[in-house]
């Protein structure tokens, strides 16, 4: 019970915590793509929890560029529930992708699927990169790479480096 306080207060927060997006473009963009049916957790709420799942939705080719340490890919596109089986139904679990389009869609179907406490992280990998925060490769060495899923999007990274 204590675990859903905490995690319903960071995740109040999170409201709050959008704000620290220094872009306003990239975050009125965001604002408007998310269908918003599933809660949204800033990337500093996210630093804050413990005992959290973290599913990166980016196909692998993106995953292996970079992703935050913990994350596990589930992909997009094949995305199966099996890949979540192991997960407890009532397990703190967030989603990210790029930018949080694709996260929201996987976070929909897990929330569907009785996952009880499901968000996604607000700007996705290129908001947890454009705040100076650690991606890794598939290797565990950590990099200054960031995937940037096509040339529009490449607009909305501002720092690391960018890979096609």
């Amino acid at each position: 019970m204590l675990k859903n306080i905490i995690v319903a207060f960071l995740v109040l927060s999170s409201t709050i915590a959008t704000a620290q997006i220094k872009n306003a473009d990239y975050q009125e963009m965001l604002d408007n793509l998310y269908q918003h049916n599933v809660p949204l957790i800033s990337v500093d709420s996210l630093k804050q929890l413990k005992n959290v799942y973290v599913l990166d939705t980016r196909e692998d080719n993106e995953f292996e560029v970079s992703h935050l340490k913990s994350a596990r890919n589930v992909g997009y596109i094949w995305f199966d529930m099996r890949k979540v089986m192991d997960i407890p139904k009532n397990a703190t679990i967030v989603v990210y992708c790029s930018i949080g389009y694709r996260s929201e869609k996987i976070g929909e179907k897990l929330l569907k699927n009785g996952y009880a406490n499901v968000y996604n992280l607000y700007g996705g990998i290129f908001e947890w990169v454009n705040q100076h925060n650690p991606v890794y490769k598939s290797n565990g060495v950590q990099t200054s790479e960031i995937h940037i899923y096509d040339k529009k999007w490449a607009q909305w990274v501002s720092h690391g480096t960018k890979v096609l």
